[in-house]
């Protein structure tokens, strides 16, 4: 098993401070500010002499090489493809609203959950992120944000792989974005297909940090085939689950609904959803699909996914339909490092520090 150098932002305050034992006890400060306070890199830390800067930027090397930037929707959708130390590859996207600026950040590289229509599921899983490797793609996209004058505040763990498969790891980069880059819990949502150990472990977590499951169908025979970690926590089970979330936090849980032409879309599965949702008090985010290659289906038509919104509403379900960000840039989680896939990646300019 390959061991992985460690990057700038895997390291812990205490680790930094044996790191610079030598150092006036400040210096441990310092560098954790230009950290996570500004984002930069250590040969910019001016407040630090200049030999000690070098020092830092050898020992504290970026997890992330930019391979590739597509931009969308009038500049208000980013899609960054990384290029990891071993040649892995994540994606990380930043979407801009008017009130608010949101990042939805990878949790590993690939996902070994196998849901057919998601690109990354098709690519197979290779290994899972470091916890630095997961605060970087909230600090770069922050340091995006913040040079366009918008402050990132939203992290959504829904881009590559299964976070709770990666738990530990995931909760460390938690609690760094909560309390080191400073946003609130609440604005922190975890996404699963279903793994329920870790949605078990989240309701006894110490920050009321947001649930969403990636339910998309609510009957155990055809989630089997959709969402094949469905056989081993069937729908059951994962109710169980989410209701152990939901008094132990009492936060609001969202179901996501990728709206698949002639598959999830029908009056059947508006029913079947509504059953499995009201009991749960759940939100439901209807995502009309995004087209995937090599999954021979195509996202449900505009009209017909209102008229399921509408459906979910006479049902007595809150809906939200989503917008579609960034389908001409691949957007849609692993498409982009597929787009790139065996013909080389087009360098371009970092979006942090050009």
């Amino acid at each position: 098993m390959t061991t992985l150098p460690r990057t700038r932002y895997d390291w812990t305050r205490a680790e930094l401070a044996e790191l610079l034992v030598d150092q006036p006890r400040y210096r441990v400060d310092q560098v954790w500010q230009g950290l996570h306070d500004h984002g930069t890199d250590p040969h910019v830390w001016s407040n630090l002499p200049k030999a000690l800067r070098a020092e830092l930027a050898e020992a504290l090397p970026p997890a992330l090489e930019l391979a590739a930037e597509s931009v969308s929707d009038d500049g208000q959708t980013v899609k960054w493809l990384w290029r990891l130390a071993d040649g892995q590859q994540v994606e990380t996207v930043l979407m801009r609203y008017p009130d608010r600026a949101t990042v939805c950040v990878s949790s590993q590289a690939g996902c070994a959950m196998a849901c057919g229509f998601c690109a990354t599921g098709q690519a197979g899983f290779d290994r899972h992120l470091t916890t630095g490797e997961i605060v970087e793609q909230v600090v770069r996209a922050r340091g995006r944000a913040a040079a366009d004058g918008q402050r990132l505040s939203n992290v959504v763990f829904m881009g590559m792989g299964e976070p709770f498969a990666n738990y530990d790891r995931t909760w460390d980069a938690v609690v760094r974005i909560h309390g080191d880059l400073g946003l609130s819990a609440r604005h922190l949502t975890l996404s699963t297909v279903g793994v329920v150990p870790g949605i078990r472990r989240l309701a006894e977590a110490d920050l009321p940090v947001n649930l969403a499951v990636s339910l998309h169908v609510a009957n155990d025979r055809e989630r089997d085939e959709l969402v094949p970690i469905n056989r081993r926590y069937p729908l059951s089970v994962l109710a169980e689950a989410c209701r152990a979330y939901l008094d132990a936090t009492h936060r609001r849980l969202s179901f996501e609904w990728a709206l698949i032409d002639g598959v999830n879309d029908t009056d059947r599965h508006a029913r079947e959803l509504a059953d499995y949702a009201r009991p749960l008090r759940a939100h439901v985010n209807l995502i009309p699909l995004n087209p995937t290659p090599g999954y021979p289906v195509r996202g449900t038509p505009p009209e017909r996914v209102l008229a399921f919104a509408d459906r979910l509403a006479g049902l007595g379900v809150n809906a939200t339909v989503r917008r579609t960000r960034g389908t001409d840039i691949d957007a849609a989680c692993g498409q982009l490092r597929a787009s790139h896939a065996g013909g080389g990646t087009t360098e371009l300019p970092d979006p942090v520090r050009r």
